[in-house]
């Protein structure tokens, strides 16, 4: 069985991106919501915070949903990107 790509798609580098929106939109530091994440009891760096906004990282389910609680918002919000006026 061959090996699956670790390849990042667009689903996946759009919630890295609103994850970063909405980070910065609510004046938080990497250290700060990755800090919120680990409280939540998913322990995270702010190093593994940055690739997964730089999409380096691969999101799984687990971070996702710890983030979003993190943030306040529902998982599906960072999968579908901020909502732009």
């Amino acid at each position: 069985m061959a090996a699956r790509s670790l390849e990042i798609g667009p689903i996946g580098i759009r919630a890295a991106r609103t994850i970063e929106i909405l980070r910065t939109e609510r004046g938080l530091a990497q250290r700060q919501l990755a800090g919120r994440v680990t409280a939540l009891g998913r322990p995270m760096s702010n190093t593994m915070l940055s690739r997964i906004e730089r999409a380096q990282r691969r999101c799984d389910v687990d971070d996702l949903a710890a983030i979003a609680e993190a943030l306040l918002v529902s998982p599906l919000v960072l999968l579908q990107g901020p909502i732009t006026p």
